[in-house]
């Protein structure tokens, strides 16, 4: 015969899971903040731009901020990574200061 199923102790197990997921989220959306130097703003301007970016319908802008992120992304692994694993068609890091996410303006 077959054990029973002990769903307490199954939805607990799920339940660590999705905290430890949710901690982590939190915890790489702040590493994120920092890293982009965000953490320089103060929070009713970060709110603010964000919720600009989430609002945002217009393709063009979402493209090119991706654009943008992805070219972050990759002067960071730069940076990190040995000569032998960097890509050498990524674009060089943006010099200057930061593109304000609300306006969609900057490099493209």
């Amino acid at each position: 015969m077959r054990k029973p199923r002990d769903f307490d102790a199954e939805l607990k197990a799920l339940e660590d899971k999705a905290r430890e997921l949710k901690t982590r989220k939190v915890q790489q959306l702040g590493e994120l903040v920092i890293a982009t130097g965000a953490d320089q703003l103060s929070t009713d301007e970060l709110a603010g731009a964000l919720v600009a970016v989430a609002e945002t319908k217009d393709t063009a802008k979402r493209e090119a901020w991706a654009k943008r992120g992805v070219t972050f992304f990759e002067s960071r692994s730069r940076r990190t990574a040995p000569a032998t694993q960097r890509n050498q068609r990524s674009a060089p890091p943006q010099q200057g200061s930061p593109q304000s996410v609300a306006s969609g303006t900057g490099s493209q």
